[in-house]
């Protein structure tokens, strides 16, 4: 089993460390960004949500009945992305009302 592990990550390594890097490149953008920027930012990530659930809904409309393991993984990842999603666009639809409240008081 720890060898079938191995020889997948080993197959797999420059996938890894792309994403190790794609996770360390998101954290320094989100975490420099300025406050003003904070909202197109969340925008940007649901659209990122959006590609993920298109590729869950793919992974799982291709996947054969009896592979469980890909299709629970196709379902967390289209359960986590519509979250995401979702909370993204309630998380910036406050963000505007708060905005839109500034303006109509001035």
């Amino acid at each position: 089993m720890m060898d079938a592990f191995m020889q997948f990550f080993n197959d797999n390594l420059l996938i890894f460390y792309l994403l190790a890097f794609a996770i360390l490149l998101g954290f320094e953008v989100v975490s420099k960004a300025p406050a003003g920027l904070q909202t197109p930012l969340l925008s940007g990530s649901n659209a990122i949500s959006g590609v993920v659930l298109i590729g869950a809904i793919l992974l799982l409309r291709q996947t054969r009945s009896d592979d469980y393991l890909t299709l629970a993984l196709g379902f967390l990842a289209l359960a986590l992305g519509m979250a995401n999603a979702v909370g993204g666009f309630v998380t910036t639809d406050r963000m505007l009302d708060l905005f839109r409240q500034k303006k109509a008081n001035q």
